[in-house]
């Protein structure tokens, strides 16, 4: 299977938040972010692998400041990693007033998703090929977070086996 440069998937989203996007002190819900966090990533991954995907993990997602409502909401996206049938995308949040011009990073998120056949299964995505330092320290990084996010799974497997009454946690 042919690499994929990741410029080729990247993604910026622009949207502007509105009083529907608020609670009644003018602050974006968290959940509105984290619908446009998923929605752009989704994009990026679904151009990298060139099918459907699902998303399998929101592995970090760290709130910084505030969105407001008037906002422009600023989403950038690119793959970070890739396994066989799976991919880490980062997104980092801007929120932008657009009459000052004034600009703050609101979020920085980290999602997994796996690439599916045409039959729903998973299917096998194109290597990385990296350009730059930054890009490889990215995915080096992506990298640390998945090892991290398989021994947390683990230990979560092996607390629910030794606790007999966990039966739906």
């Amino acid at each position: 299977m042919e690499g994929k440069k990741i410029k080729d998937s990247q993604v910026t989203t622009i949207q502007q938040m509105t009083h529907q996007d608020a609670n009644f002190a003018g602050n974006v819900h968290g959940g509105v972010v984290m619908k446009h966090i998923d929605s752009t990533a989704g994009i990026v991954a679904t151009r990298h692998a060139c099918s459907n995907v699902v998303t399998a993990s929101i592995d970090r997602l760290d709130f910084y400041s505030p969105v407001y409502v008037g906002d422009l909401l600023i989403l950038k996206a690119g793959v970070n990693m890739v396994g066989k049938t799976s991919m880490e995308v980062g997104v980092r949040v801007e929120a932008q007033n657009y009459i000052t011009g004034e600009t703050r990073t609101t979020a920085l998120a980290y999602l997994t998703y796996v690439a599916l056949d045409t039959e729903g299964k998973p299917a096998q995505v194109p290597p990385l090929i990296f350009e730059t330092e930054e890009e490889i320290r990215r995915s080096t990084e992506a990298k640390a977070r998945r090892q991290m996010r398989l021994a947390e799974r683990i230990r979560e497997y092996k607390a629910k086996a030794i606790q007999p009454d966990s039966k739906n946690v």
